[in-house]
Parts: structure tokens; C-alpha cells; sequence
């Protein structure tokens, strides 16, 4: 068959389901903004269709980000239907923010509401960049947020800050709690790309402020629409899309159904499931739109989905039946990096938070169930005992897989030329290792990988394998701190952990 042929069908069937469907939705899911492709690590040319790494976000093109500029103050999204304040203003506390609502006069209008998660990450774009949390530089970073139309802010290191403190708040609250027994909500960070569980009150009852953005307007948004169908098949009539009931566990795709990245990708495409051969693999933004922030396991010994669906159960790290983090479609961007593949944990989002006083490393629920984080696209986890960041994101590697098809997804040939990098902003195109000519260190990205060769790989320019002050590409002031020995150089030894390192 002609290569050209599966991308036909696939585009006439998502064409006829959009127009059948125009007028009706409640809940439109507006497209992630990320149009270009990657491998396991960086940029490449847009793959053809049942080729490695086709089916990824770039590949389908969604409702478009639109806004209007009201000059008011206000921004209507002409998507969702919903408006929304252009200037967050000072931080405030969570209490703060919901007393605030009712007070809001912007634009004349007297109807302001605290936005739900659902609301609020509608505003997300993944054509961001996730920096390092560690830097102070901001100039050359670009925000998961439209920042045409809404004014943002980068936390500011001087005031005692990381940059990726801009955490924006919502009325979801997580119904269990977080970290050594946080109150939590949910809240979208708009620095590095992500939804966490974020503390109402820090230690010592000090309340944690964050950016707010009212919202007004469409009070359907949000708010799932689930028929099933009684054939492997449920649809979401408020969003447009069909889902399958089941997930990568239950089909025994993988490894008991725990994929890679590329590996989830390939089985979406190539998938056949209750009479359909159009499913791909769900964007953030399409997945995130099943998420049932009133469930969680502690409270209702569920996943956080609604129980029209399906989810294979897991025992987790510490030992506790839990549930899966599912692949997105998406990656996850990061300045001097390699980018990671996102994912949404419908199971509690574990780290291996660390105790500063002791060191002492303890498993907990540290995001909730609900979150949005970015896992590592291949390779080995056993190279990641510690986790990932400040609060030790588990990393798995292979997680599950639930597909999706129709709603608004135009299929897409190409995309812009590849974005060139300097070598001080790490991995360029066309070289997943980041320098011409080298090949993976140990074992490529099936296998285990040595991160300290990897790290010296990417930034010794001269070959002499080590990293000099002048090839580090972190925070001046870190090298030091990396630096045990005092010789000037970072040896494998002295790397930073994984290249694929994270903001928290």
C-alpha cells in the first residue's frame, strides 16, 4: 500500500467526525502549539507516516490557539469560549485568590471565578522551553504561555526565587494530600510546562503565594460528557473525542503493557481495536481532559479517571497497589537538554523526596494524582535510583498507553525548518548526543546508559574529556559546586546526574 494511503483515511474520517460534530462541543480542547518532532532526545526532521517516532503531537494539528485582545483588560479565548484576565497582578495565597474572584471588577464584568485545573491548562502551550531551575538567565527561554496576550513572569532569583516559581493557582483541590501531609491544589506552572500538587500553606503555617488568573464565561468547560458505547469504545461529547476503554494493560501491549515513548507511539499507529484503525496517541492537553480530579487512590482506591473506564492496576515503587502514568503524544522541551516525553499520572505522581537535614530519602505522593510531568523517553530507569529533580520524580521510562481518536486532529506532512542551536544551549538537531559523529555512550537508548559520559559528551568541544568552566552550559556559580576536587574541570564523576534533568 502507499505510504501516503493510511494518512487519507485517517484525515477523511477526522474531517467527517469535525463536522459532524461543529457547534456542539462544550468543552473544545485547543491544540498544544508544539508543530515540531523529536526522537528520544532532540529535534529531527518530521518523520513519514510508519516510519520510528510518527504519530507524536506535531503530526496532527488541532483546534488552533485564537485570542482576542479586548483592551480591557480582559483576553477572550475564541476557542473555549472563555475570558480571561491578561495581568495576573501581585502573588497571593490560595485564600487569597478565591476571596479575590468575587472583588474582581476588570472589564466592567462582576461574574470572575477562581479557574478549575481543566480551565486554567487550557491556556498551555508546548512550544516552551523547560529551563534549568538552577539558572538566572532567563533572556533566551520562551514560557508555556501566550505571552502576546498574558503578561508573565519568570520567578526572580534576586527576591530569593527559583526562575521556575510562577506558579499559577486554581480552585482544584487535590482530595488527598501531598508530601509529609500537605493541603494541596492543583496549579499549572507556565515556567516549566507542568501540573503539580502545590502546598495552600508551607512549614510553619506560612501560607505559599502564586499568580492568579480569574476566568469567566463558559461554565460548561471542563465538565466530560462519557457515553459508552458498549464496544470498546466511549465518547466524550463535550470534547468530541473517542477513547478506548481499555488501556496498554489490559491489551498486553509491551510489556504488560508498559511502553517507551517510540514504542507507544508505534502502537497507537499501527493500532486496530473495536472495528477502528484511526487511534493515535493523545496530546497533553487531549488526555489531560479525562483526568477526574475528585478521585485519587487514597480516597476512592481509584485511578483519577471516571470508572466508565478501565485502568490497569499497578504496584508502585514503595509497594502499594497504584495505578499508571499514561504517554502523551507530546514532548517536553528543556533548554541545554535533551527533551523528555510527557505524561499524565493517573496513580499518585511519586517522588523520593529528600530529607536536607539527614539526606534520608523517602517515597511519597509528592504531585497527586492528576499531575503532568515528563518522564525520560528511553533507556534504562535503573539509572535513575534517586529520581529526578528537587522532589525526586519517579522516573519509569516505559508507562501505559490509552489512544485516541476524532475531535480535530488535521494530519500534518511538515513542519518548520529544524531550529539550530549554539553549542552553549546544548544538543543541536540531527545528533541525539548533542556533537557531530558521536555515537550513544553504552548501549544506546534501548540499554543502559553511562549519564557521566553522556553529560562529558555533550559539552567537551575540544575533545579532551572533561568539561571545562567555559563548555559547562549551567549557572556559572554550580560548576563550582560540581567541581569536588577544585581542578578546574568536571570529570564523569562530577556530572550533574542525567542529562535529561529537570525543573521540579
Amino acid at each position: 500500500m502507499c505510504p501516503i494511503e493510511p494518512m487519507k483515511t485517517k484525515l477523511l474520517t477526522v474531517l467527517c467526525l469535525s463536522q459532524c460534530l461543529v457547534g456542539e462541543l462544550t468543552y473544545p480542547i485547543v491544540d498544544t502549539g508544539q508543530v515540531r518532532c523529536y526522537n528520544d532526545s532532540v529535534e529531527i526532521v518530521f518523520p513519514e507516516v510508519s516510519s520510528p517516532f510518527y504519530g507524536q503531537d506535531a503530526h496532527y494539528a488541532g483546534n488552533q490557539p485564537a485570542y482576542q485582545d479586548n483592551k480591557d483588560g480582559t483576553v477572550t479565548d475564541e476557542v473555549t469560549g472563555l475570558m480571561w484576565l491578561s495581568e495576573p497582578g501581585e502573588k497571593m495565597s490560595f485564600d487569597q485568590a478565591v476571596a479575590g474572584a468575587s472583588q474582581c471588577r476588570v472589564g466592567g464584568y462582576t461574574d470572575w471565578r477562581l479557574p478549575t485545573i481543566k480551565e486554567l491548562y487550557s491556556l498551555i502551550l508546548f512550544s516552551g522551553t523547560d529551563p534549568d531551575p538552577r539558572a538566572a538567565e532567563t533572556n533566551a527561554l520562551k514560557p508555556f504561555i501566550d505571552t502576546r496576550y498574558f503578561h508573565f513572569s519568570y520567578g526572580d532569583p534576586a527576591g530569593g526565587d527559583r526562575i521556575i516559581d510562577s506558579q499559577f493557582a486554581t480552585s482544584t483541590l487535590y482530595r488527598s494530600r501531598t508530601m509529609n501531609g500537605n493541603e494541596t491544589m492543583f496549579g499549572v506552572n507556565f515556567a516549566d510546562g507542568r501540573i503539580k500538587g502545590y502546598p495552600i500553606h508551607m512549614p510553619g503555617n506560612r501560607e505559599k503565594i502564586y499568580y492568579v488568573l480569574y476566568v469567566r464565561g463558559n461554565p460548561e468547560y471542563g465538565r466530560n460528557r462519557f457515553v459508552d458505547h458498549g464496544d470498546g469504545t466511549i465518547t466524550d461529547e463535550a470534547t468530541g473525542l473517542i477513547w478506548m476503554k481499555q488501556d496498554s494493560g489490559y491489551l498486553k501491549a509491551g510489556k504488560d503493557g508498559r511502553l517507551n515513548w517510540a514504542e507507544a507511539l508505534e502502537w497507537a499507529e499501527n493500532l486496530e481495536y473495536a472495528g477502528r484503525s484511526d487511534w493515535r496517541l493523545p496530546n497533553a492537553k487531549e488526555l489531560q481532559s479525562i483526568v477526574d480530579y475528585n478521585r485519587c487512590p487514597d480516597v476512592t482506591d481509584s485511578a483519577a479517571i471516571d470508572p466508565i473506564f478501565a485502568v490497569t492496576a499497578i504496584t508502585n515503587e514503595g509497594g502499594k497497589r497504584d495505578y499508571p502514568y499514561y504517554w502523551t503524544s507530546t514532548s517536553h522541551v528543556r533548554f541545554s537538554s535533551d527533551t523528555a516525553g510527557v505524561y499524565i499520572a493517573f496513580g499518585r505522581a511519586l517522588g523520593l523526596m529528600q530529607d536536607p537535614r539527614t539526606g534520608r530519602r523517602t517515597l511519597m505522593d509528592v504531585h497527586g494524582a492528576g499531575a503532568q510531568r515528563s518522564d525520560v523517553k528511553a533507556g534504562d530507569p535503573d539509572q535513575l535510583p534517586q529520581g529526578r529533580g528537587p522532589q525526586g520524580d519517579i522516573m519509569r521510562v516505559t508507562n501505559f498507553a490509552r489512544c485516541v481518536c476524532g475531535g480535530t486532529a488535521d494530519p500534518q506532512t511538515s513542519g518548520p525548518a529544524l531550529e539550530t542551536r549554539s553549542p552553549q544551549q546544548g544538543n543541536r538537531p540531527g545528533n541525539r548526543w548533542g556533537r557531530p559523529n558521536m555515537g550513544p555512550p553504552t548501549g544506546g537508548m534501548g540499554g543502559p546508559v553511562n549519564w557521566g559520559a553522556l553529560f562529558v559528551q555533550r559539552l567537551d568541544r575540544n575533545g579532551d574529556g572533561k568539561v571545562s568552566r567555559q563548555e559547562f552550559d549551567g549557572p556559572p556559580d554550580h560548576f563550582g559546586v560540581l567541581d569536588r576536587d577544585h581542578d578546574g574541570f568536571l570529570s564523569q564523576d562530577e556530572a550533574p546526574g542525567p542529562v535529561f534533568r529537570p525543573g521540579p
